[in-house]
């Protein structure tokens, strides 16, 4: 399917996509594959159209040159407008044209929407004041301080706000693209599109599905630091909001206080996603859902239950059964009960 100018006169709902100098390859891509995927499964329902600032080629953060199709200008009246990320573009400016770029397309779509940190170039611009929105986990504390007027949902792997929705790191552009293809065209067009690019529908679970650790900004006080370590170390141990600040020498308010500027998050939600990741992985090293509730420190099957249903939009029974599957498929044995 080709990735059209805006003014080509097709029928189909425009998709304006906006590459710029150190864009990541795959926040363009994975999304104009989706829609050129649909577009040919259904004879035309979308016309994907690929623009730059000045309409001139631009070279990804991968090194990678892309062709556009259309300048932003010439982009502006499409039905959606997406806005993809880049590496440096949570702690940079936005590349030259970009801001004049994004209030064009945005102002005259019907959609604004973003991958990964693209929601940076959008909360820039005013876009996401008041409104709730996700990004790619390792920023999405970053994107929370630096516009407290978002409420940010870090778990999120895409959020809806009216008519902006924002979606997490990389391939979340994927599912941000589905849902879109599925709200626009049905689920029958989204399910074919998925199948013919193999991958979920509706991915299970969040962005807590990847290492709490790894995703948590290192804190600046070294007892902070020592904290995090230990409950990261023995998730089932006293977290206690009461027992944490007692090791930490800190009053109970003032460990709130460098949870929230350091972390980001409160004490308890820090403990509660450490706990639920030990679960996550008790689970899926085939553990029963009950000793996987008191291993890592939940407590009881219910208290497991609730979290997993929060977070992660599955039960821990369900959870567990997708990864025994999972084992038995890849070690070809079909017969086990």
């Amino acid at each position: 399917m080709p990735i059209r100018s805006a003014r080509s006169g097709r029928s189909g709902r425009s998709v304006a996509v906006l590459a710029y100098e150190g864009v990541r390859l795959l926040d363009v891509t994975a999304p104009l594959e989706v829609f050129s995927t649909a577009a040919s499964l259904s004879g035309g329902a979308y016309e994907p159209i690929l623009c730059t600032p000045d309409g001139e080629p631009v070279t990804t953060a991968s090194g990678v040159r892309l062709m556009p199709a259309a300048s932003a200008a010439d982009a502006c009246g499409s039905h959606t407008f997406m806005i993809p990320g880049a590496p440096d573009l949570p702690r940079s400016p936005s590349p030259e044209g970009v801001p004049k770029a994004v209030e064009a397309l945005a102002g005259t779509a019907r959609r604004v929407t973003s991958v990964c940190t693209g929601a940076f170039a959008l909360a820039r611009a005013g876009l996401l004041d008041g409104k709730r929105a996700t990004t790619h986990w390792r920023h999405a504390a970053t994107l929370a301080r630096a516009h407290p007027k978002i409420t940010v949902e870090p778990d999120a792997i895409f959020v809806r706000d009216g008519a902006v929705l924002t979606s997490a790191g990389v391939s979340a552009g994927i599912d941000l693209a589905l849902a879109m293809v599925e709200e626009d065209e049905g689920a029958g067009l989204a399910r074919e599109v998925a199948r013919d690019l193999v991958v979920f529908l509706q991915r299970p679970g969040g962005q807590s599905q990847f290492s709490v650790a790894s995703r948590t900004p290192r804190p600046r006080r070294d007892v902070l630091r020592a904290l995090l370590d230990e409950i990261i170390a023995d998730p089932a141990a006293d977290h206690s909001l009461p027992a944490m600040a007692a090791r930490a020498g800190v009053s109970v308010r003032h460990l709130t206080r460098l949870f929230h500027e350091d972390v980001g998050t409160t004490p308890a939600a820090f403990v509660e996603s450490v706990r639920l990741e030990a679960a996550q992985s008790l689970l899926e090293g085939g553990e029963p859902v009950t000793a996987a509730a008191r291993r890592s420190g939940l407590g009881s099957d219910e208290s497991l239950r609730r979290a997993f249903l929060r977070h992660l939009g599955v039960t821990p029974s369900a959870y567990r059964a997708r990864f025994r599957t999972s084992a038995r498929a890849a070690s070809g044995d079909d017969t086990a009960a």
